[in-house]
């Protein structure tokens, strides 16, 4: 491969470009390879070997990403160092496409922060983003930030149970702030409050008698899980807001 030049430079005099323009049409995903996709630009190539410019393309460094991920039970986000890490769910066949949404690039997955650890044994919505504003609200200004979870429980609710789930309990010696409690049917509750960190609705749970068997997160701020089975994952839109 002596002959083999960066990809870069190919596609600067492919485009008749800056090199640093052709570096953001690879950084982008609009560069193919033979008809693959590029997205190195340190990449070599030889002068036998096909780029192209995909339809669209622009010299642009691509936006930060910000990924919702309906974990599935068992897999770790963020809390203890028990099981495969959720990371491993956000693979291009498990994405869900939505109108708005990026182009898959490997990059996507590169410097994600998660927002929003949940307890292994749980499932639901997780967040990651690249974004600092988004990571801003939700980790820096979490105790602003409704979460909406289900939980079943086991055993009988002690007398007045259900209105010291609302107001009344305790979490690491700490009062817990007012929340909106309620039974969806025998043996669920929903669950509808800000500052939610882990363990505490199991620690609630216990309080009044409950055993908690299986817990799901269905919203964080504005944003329902709606749409994804477990294990799948989309894009946050431009448009959408938590």
């Amino acid at each position: 491969m002596d002959d083999a030049i960066r990809l870069a430079k190919r596609v600067a005099e492919l485009v008749t470009c800056s090199r640093a323009e052709a570096e953001r049409y690879i950084a982008g995903g609009w560069v193919s390879v033979d008809g693959v996709v590029a997205e190195d630009p340190a990449a070599r190539v030889t002068p036998a070997q096909q780029v192209a410019l995909l339809p669209g393309a622009k010299a642009e460094e691509p936006a930060p990403v910000t990924i919702l991920l309906h974990k599935p039970s068992g897999m770790n986000a963020g809390v203890g160092m028990r099981g495969a890490n959720a990371l491993e769910c956000l693979a291009p066949e498990s994405l869900v496409a939505t109108h708005g949404a990026p182009r898959f690039l490997k990059r996507h997955l590169a410097r994600l922060t998660l927002c929003t650890p949940l307890e292994t044994d749980a499932s639901g919505l997780v967040i990651y983003t690249q974004d600092f504003r988004v990571a801003r609200k939700l980790v820096d200004d979490a105790v602003r930030v409704e979460y909406e979870y289900v939980a079943q429980v086991d055993g009988g609710i002690k007398e007045n149970g259900l209105a010291l789930l609302n107001h009344g309990l305790t979490f690491n010696r700490k009062p817990i702030a007012p929340m909106k409690v309620s039974w969806q049917s025998e043996g669920r509750l929903r669950f509808a409050a800000k500052g939610v960190v882990p363990g505490q609705i199991e620690h609630m749970c216990a309080e009044v008698g409950l055993a908690l068997t299986e817990l799901k997160r269905l919203r964080v701020g504005r944003m329902p899980m709606a749409g994804l089975s477990e294990g799948q994952w989309r894009y946050l839109a431009e448009y959408e807001r938590f």
